[in-house]
């Protein structure tokens, strides 16, 4: 299986030199959008992609940065493309979804609900799901804002994505350990306190063995301003292909770039 990740973006939730954390995981020429957040369909465009070069979209949690651009993506699919996409969401997530992020701006008619523009097929936690031929999701609930459902990915077993969870060293070395997770995506807030994302600073303390699989993104502007000071850790570049079996090799090899 042919598996590439572009990030459409790697910034925070108030970065304005990078888009939103969003990423767009293909297989053999199928693309899933993991997350759409505010800045998403602008930067879909700016890489050459509509709306309707999707096959499904995954939303991680009910943040703006993750999940405001679904207004744009749901109206265009209905209405320029004719289509109901994929929506992959955990189950908790979708009844909240609807009622308090899209119900305002999407509903037209009173008998209107999320499934008018998706195909939503829900994900329970814990459970593994095909959601491309060849890619399977697990769910993995992490914390994030206190009373918020939040999750994160474990990608075909081996590959750990954070949908923003606070600093959980025990949580990485089970998935290391435990689970065999050999490359991690991990949101980083660069400075401290690590209140509802980790901080670099916190990162910095897991055992090497671990920071070498790990590559940060969901940043801050300031970003260039910590080249070089991140230990094994590197940064995921926006925009930039991502081929993930070489990026698992260059773990295993310990040939880091």
């Amino acid at each position: 299986m042919d598996l590439k990740l572009q990030m459409l973006g790697t910034g925070s939730a108030f970065a304005k030199a990078f888009n939103n954390n969003n990423a767009l995981f293909t297989v053999d020429g199928l693309n899933l959008l993991v997350d759409c957040g505010i800045t998403g369909p602008k930067a879909l465009h700016e890489l050459g992609y509509s709306f309707n070069d999707l096959y499904a979209i995954l939303i991680t949690h009910i943040h703006a940065d993750h999940m405001g651009g679904l207004e744009e993506l749901a109206f265009q699919m209905k209405f320029v493309y004719g289509r109901k996409p994929i929506l992959y969401i955990a189950d908790a997530l979708v009844e909240p979804l609807w009622e308090y992020s899209l119900k305002g701006g999407l509903q037209q008619e009173p008998t209107d609900s999320l499934e008018h523009y998706f195909e939503v097929r829900p994900l329970t936690p814990g459970v593994v799901q095909e959601v491309l031929p060849g890619l399977r999701v697990e769910l993995i609930a992490t914390k994030h804002i206190p009373n918020k459902a939040n999750y994160s990915l474990l990608i075909n077993d081996f590959f750990f994505y954070s949908g923003d969870t606070v600093f959980d060293p025990e949580l990485l070395e089970s998935l290391v350990r435990e689970r065999g997770v050999q490359l991690i995506f991990h949101d980083c807030q660069l400075h401290p306190p690590g209140v509802v994302h980790a901080c670099l600073s916190q990162l910095l303390t897991l055992p090497t063995h671990i920071q070498e699989r790990v590559y940060l993104m969901h940043y801050g502007d300031d970003q260039p301003d910590f080249i070089g000071r991140t230990g094994p850790m590197k940064f995921v570049e926006q925009q930039r292909i991502y081929e993930v079996n070489e990026l698992t090799f260059t773990v295993q090899s310990g040939m880091i770039e």
